[in-house]
Formats: structure tokens, C-alpha cells, sequence
């Protein structure tokens, strides 16, 4: 037994340690940035690039690369790109996929580490009289989806520089020169915008090229591939899952060499020397639309050009991805061109970059008959329509939404309608046909938008390198074509939140936003494509080829009934949920008061859910505000630019 002396020293000895004289607080350890800035000094020696990429089994790349060393180095950093052009945010470098890495010098296998606070970074040590650094790795592309974007299957793949290869911190990119070559799959052709290309069996190699330009020419390599010439030296360059595919028809061909035309025409000048029109043909690579200043990347679906017309809907992004030659690429905003892929990138001005490109990939893809005038009044329409529901806008400012490629990643939303997305893109385009109706009516149709892509996107033709602007320059710009308080009209649109849903150019061009019973072309050819249905305007929510709720309109019936992503529809009105079935419900309900019954699934739960909604079917469309036989401002503006051939009276 204890005594009370033991069980009295027991107690103190347990509130000491209840109750310390003082709680512990640590200080901050300092974090200490050990990696240069770039200088743009030249790098002493040229790197080599060397990639096998004939593990398509595996979807493995196979990288040796060699770095010369300046005199007395003792530490080598390397980095893998970060910080990217065209992705907008910190999403370049593949990092995770990158494997098995190992340094080597004169034999010997080196010591490296990780850099704890810039994890980009590798870091070297070098014993004494190190000259060259031999680096080999592996680059794992996906291989499903859930694993992020598929770049190489059996018949094709999509190599990307900059998942693959390292540079030395320090200096700009475009001071590292490089040699690349790459070994492909026998009997594979490739497309890439470099120059000065050598073949040695499947092996190519590209002349010495810095950096910057071999991290902006990508390549598409395929064991179904053919070239077609587009003019104004461009090619359309495509890999296809299956040979048959590759069959372009003669007015789809035409339609791609007036693409380029109108673009030309449009910006009165080029920014390349040539230009490649990489286009994938695929549903087994991951889709991608992205921009280069001598190419582009493209994916279309598989029967694109087999089934050209069913397909107009899908081709949009060959436009669009061809204007960021000229906008994006050699007009780039200041904060948004960094001289390596290390310093991050300031996306304030992306709705210039993406704005301006969407609203010219729309106009040129009509004007050049790539895609019909009905698409393109159906992609504005679905803008408008969306804009005019989004309660995101109350709180949130198109400018903001530059910011969203960096924190969101792209990823779905729970409720993306109040969180907003990468709306710099379509609301952008929407505030530049209003600039373009703006200038139109003040000029009494004499300057348009045109005028302004001449002046500040055209100008310096030849040159691809890149100029930079910031706001006061696109206010300069537009007021060089007519003046106007500029800054105050995009400040109030682009800034400030809780606007008015953005038609008025769709209007000053003489069209009306109207709802109607059926969807729009372009709406309509996607959500074929997808097996989806958009119910967004009626109950409120979407649904995939599987009835499940992939979006739900914030403060819609069908959000205020607790359906949510995820949710399955069974059943409608106590029969079987069918697209056909569910759009036949709303339609019935139209202007009566009973209520459309659903049952809805959500894991392991069945509820069933009455929807009091009587406003029948609603998708966005565009029409004349005015009928009439003449062309109102819109269909102007949609109309060629280049002179139409001249065709040939049929002999008798």
C-alpha cells in the first residue's frame, strides 16, 4: 500500500506534468531559395537529348541526356519544367512520372538530392574535374485515364520536351542549347516543328536548337500518318488510330487551307517560318488542344474526317489553337513570359491571351467554313446561356477566373456554377464582340475588331520571337482604332463582379439570346458524341451516358430537391429513366402543377424526389433580334475575308 507521503508526491509529480511553467512554441526554421534566377548568360556547351520511344507496349520513354560542365563546378542543379507556357499554371513537368534517375560521370554514378523547398530541382555533386554529366531516366506516360493524360499507345504517341528532359537552373532557357533526337517504333512517321531533320533508321535527329524552341515543338508520331499542304506554309500534319481514318475528304482539305487564309488575311502578317498543324485522330491517346508559336496539338475524335459533317461541332479547336500563333505566342502578356519554366506566371491578362483567342478561333473558323455559321451562333449561344444563369458572377470577376488554372488544376467543382471555372475563355470572347459591335457602330461600320488584331497582333511579320504588353498597351490599341473610354469599359467588364450577364455585343450585333425546346447544332453534336444530356436550364442538372448527375445548377429545382454530382436517376414518373423518357416528362409538365417524380440513387440510398417545375425544355439559341434579308452586324463578322476563287463557266 501507498503512503500518504508516496500517493502526495504522486499527485504534485502529475500536476507538474498537467501543468507546465511555460507551453512549448517553436520558431520557424528560415527557408532558404539556394536555387539561382535565370540570367541570360549563355550556357557553356550544348546538352544532347536522346529518347527511345519504342516501348509502346509499355508506354515507356527511355532518356539519356548529357550536360557539360563549366570549368570548377562542384554542384550541378537540373530541373524539370514547371511553370509552362499554354498551361497557365504549375501543371508543365510530369514529375511523378518521372523514374529511375541516375547521374553518372566519367563511369561513375554521382550523389544527388531532391531540393527540399523547389522539389523540381536535382541536385548534383560533382567530384573535381567534372566536364559532362550523363543523366538516364524513364518517363512513364499513363496508361488509363485515372492516371492522368495517355501520350503513347500502339499506334501513335505525343512526346512533350518538357516531360522529359532537364535543364540547368540559372540561366534563360533560350541561352541552353541542345541537340535532340529520338528513336520511334520502325516504319512510324513524325511531325514536330523543328528544324534540320536527320534519319538513321528509326532514330531522328534535329539540328542544335536552344531550349525554349525544343520545349515549344512537340512531337506527333504515328504508325498511321499522312501530310497535307494547307498554304501559306502550313501543313496539316495527323496521326490517326486506324489507317481509314486518315481519309480527308477534298472540301475538308479546303476548309483547312482557308482556316490559314483567313487567319492570314486577319492578322496581315505571320509569326513563323512554317507551320506544323499537329491533329491526333484518337479516342486511345488523352485529348489535347494546345498552342505553340510553329505548331499546334490537337485531338479530334476518330471519324473526323470520315464523318466530316457530323463532326463540325468538334473542329474548333484547330482554329483556335492556329490564332495563339499570333496571340499568345508573339503577343504575350508581360507576367505571363518568364525566362524559364522556374518563375511563376502571372495569368491577370489571360483574358486578352484566351479571350481574344477565343472570340478569333470562333470568327475564323466560320468565316473559313472549318466549322458552319450555325456551330459558331451555337458556341456563342451556349455562352450566353451560361452567363445569363451563373450565380458565380454575383461574387466572383472575370478577371478572377484567371487565377483558377492555378489553384483548381482543372478538377470538377461540387458546384462549378457558384465556384466559376476558367471563364477568361468564353465570357472574354462575349466582352471582345461587344469592343467589336462597339468600334462598328462608332465608326459607322468602317473598324472593327480587325483593325485592332492588324494593329496588335500583326504587326513585325516574320518575326517569331516573342513582345510583350501589359493592360495600358491593349487600351492604347484599341484606341488607335477608334477612341473610347477603353480601360473603364474593361475594367467594369472584366473586374467587377456581379454584372449584368454579358449580350450586349450579341445584341448591338443584332441577334437575341432565345430559349427553345431542342438543342442548339453545337450543343446538340457534343452531347451526341458524349451520350450525355444537359438538363441544366430546365430541372437543373446534367446527366452522363449512365444517368448520373455530373453538374447541378446552384439554386436550381434540382438542386433545392438535394439531387447532387454523383446521383443517379432510375427512374422517372415511376417508369424507367430514358433520356427520351425524362425530356417527355418536362415537356408534359409544361404549364400544368403536377410535380415530376424521380427516383434518385446516391450510394446506397434511394429517395424518392418530386421536382415542381413547369417551364418546360430550355437550350440557348442565337436568332435575328430584326428578320430580314440583310446581314446584321454578327452575320458581317462571321463573313470570308479572302477572296472567294474564281470558278471557271462550264464549257457548252
Amino acid at each position: 500500500m501507498r503512503t500518504p507521503i508516496a500517493i502526495a508526491a504522486l499527485l504534485l509529480s502529475t500536476s507538474a506534468l498537467a501543468e507546465p511553467a511555460a507551453l512549448s512554441a517553436p520558431v520557424a526554421v528560415p527557408i532558404i531559395q539556394s536555387v539561382p534566377d535565370a540570367r541570360d548568360i549563355a550556357y557553356p556547351g550544348t546538352m544532347t537529348l536522346d529518347i527511345d520511344a519504342n516501348d509502346v507496349t509499355r508506354g515507356l520513354y527511355r532518356i539519356t541526356q548529357t550536360v557539360p560542365v563549366a570549368e570548377g563546378t562542384r554542384e550541378l542543379i537540373l530541373m524539370l519544367p514547371e511553370w509552362l507556357p499554354g498551361n497557365h499554371s504549375a501543371r508543365g513537368g510530369t514529375l511523378a512520372e518521372l523514374t529511375n534517375l541516375r547521374f553518372f560521370a566519367d563511369g561513375k554514378e554521382l550523389v544527388w538530392r531532391r531540393d527540399p523547398v523547389e522539389v523540381y530541382a536535382f541536385r548534383i555533386a560533382l567530384p573535381a574535374g567534372t566536364k559532362l554529366v550523363t543523366a538516364t531516366y524513364i518517363h512513364t506516360s499513363p496508361l488509363q485515364s485515372s492516371e492522368g493524360r495517355i501520350t503513347m499507345t500502339r499506334e501513335m504517341l505525343n512526346l512533350q520536351w518538357e516531360k522529359m528532359s532537364l535543364y540547368p537552373a540559372g540561366y534563360y532557357v533560350r541561352q541552353i542549347k541542345v541537340k535532340p533526337s529520338v528513336t520511334v517504333p520502325q516504319g512510324w512517321t513524325v511531325f514536330t516543328a523543328l528544324d534540320g531533320q536527320t534519319a538513321a533508321g528509326a532514330k531522328l535527329t534535329w539540328a542544335e536548337t536552344n531550349y525554349e524552341v525544343l520545349v515549344d515543338s512537340p512531337i506527333f508520331a504515328g504508325k498511321y500518318a499522312q501530310r497535307w499542304d494547307i498554304g501559306n506554309g502550313a501543313t496539316a500534319d495527323v496521326v490517326a488510330d486506324k489507317p481509314e481514318q486518315l481519309a480527308l475528304p477534298p472540301e475538308g482539305l479546303a476548309k483547312l487551307r482557308a482556316m490559314v487564309d483567313e487567319q492570314v488575311i486577319g492578322f496581315g502578317a505571320k509569326h513563323w517560318d512554317h507551320y506544323r498543324l499537329l491533329i491526333a485522330l484518337t479516342d486511345r491517346m488523352g485529348g489535347i488542344g494546345l498552342e505553340h508559336h510553329r505548331s499546334s496539338e490537337n485531338q479530334l475524335e476518330p471519324e473526323n474526317f470520315i464523318k466530316w459533317d457530323d463532326y463540325d461541332w468538334d473542329r474548333n479547336v484547330l482554329s483556335h489553337e492556329l490564332s495563339h500563333s499570333w496571340v499568345g505566342k508573339f503577343r504575350r502578356p508581360a507576367k505571363l513570359w518568364t525566362p524559364d519554366y522556374r518563375q511563376p506566371m502571372q495569368n491577370n491578362l489571360l483574358w486578352v491571351y484566351e479571350g481574344q483567342n477565343q472570340f478569333w478561333g470562333i470568327v475564323h473558323a466560320a468565316r473559313s467554313g472549318l466549322q458552319s455559321k450555325e456551330i459558331a451562333l451555337g458556341m456563342l449561344a451556349a455562352s450566353a446561356g451560361l452567363y445569363s444563369n451563373l450565380p458565380g458572377r454575383s461574387w466572383r470577376s472575370v478577371e478572377d477566373t484567371t487565377h483558377d488554372p492555378i489553384f483548381a488544376a482543372r478538377k470538377p467543382k461540387p458546384f462549378a456554377s457558384l465556384a466559376r471555372g476558367e471563364d477568361y475563355y468564353n465570357e472574354g470572347a462575349l466582352v471582345w464582340l461587344e469592343a467589336d459591335q462597339l468600334m462598328r457602330e462608332g465608326t459607322k461600320g468602317a473598324r472593327g475588331m480587325d483593325d485592332f488584331a492588324k494593329a496588335f497582333f500583326g504587326m513585325r511579320g516574320g518575326d517569331w520571337g516573342q513582345l510583350t504588353y501589359e493592360f495600358d498597351d491593349v487600351v492604347k490599341a484599341l484606341n488607335g482604332v477608334y477612341a473610347y473610354d477603353w480601360a473603364a469599359f474593361l475594367h467594369s467588364r472584366i473586374e467587377t463582379p456581379g454584372r449584368p450577364a454579358p449580350l450586349a455585343g450579341i445584341e448591338k450585333a443584332g441577334y437575341k439570346l432565345v430559349w427553345k425546346d431542342e438543342p442548339n447544332p453545337y450543343d446538340k453534336g457534343r452531347a451526341a458524341n458524349a451520350k450525355s444530356l444537359s438538363l441544366t436550364y430546365s430541372l437543373g442538372f446534367s446527366l452522363d451516358k449512365d444517368n448520373k448527375v455530373t453538374s447541378t445548377l446552384w439554386d436550381s429545382p434540382a438542386f433545392n430537391a438535394g439531387i447532387v454530382n454523383g446521383s443517379k436517376i432510375i427512374a422517372v414518373n415511376g417508369e424507367a429513366m430514358s433520356a427520351d423518357g425524362i425530356k417527355a416528362a418536362i415537356t408534359a409538365a409544361k404549364g400544368g402543377t403536377a410535380a415530376i417524380t424521380l427516383l434518385v440513387q446516391r450510394g446506397d440510398r434511394f429517395d424518392t424526389v418530386a421536382l415542381h417545375y413547369h417551364d418546360g425544355l430550355r437550350w440557348p439559341w442565337l436568332e435575328r433580334a430584326v428578320p430580314g434579308k440583310e446581314p446584321a452586324g454578327l452575320d458581317l463578322l462571321l463573313s470570308p475575308r479572302r477572296p472567294m476563287p474564281m470558278v471557271k463557266p462550264a464549257k457548252k
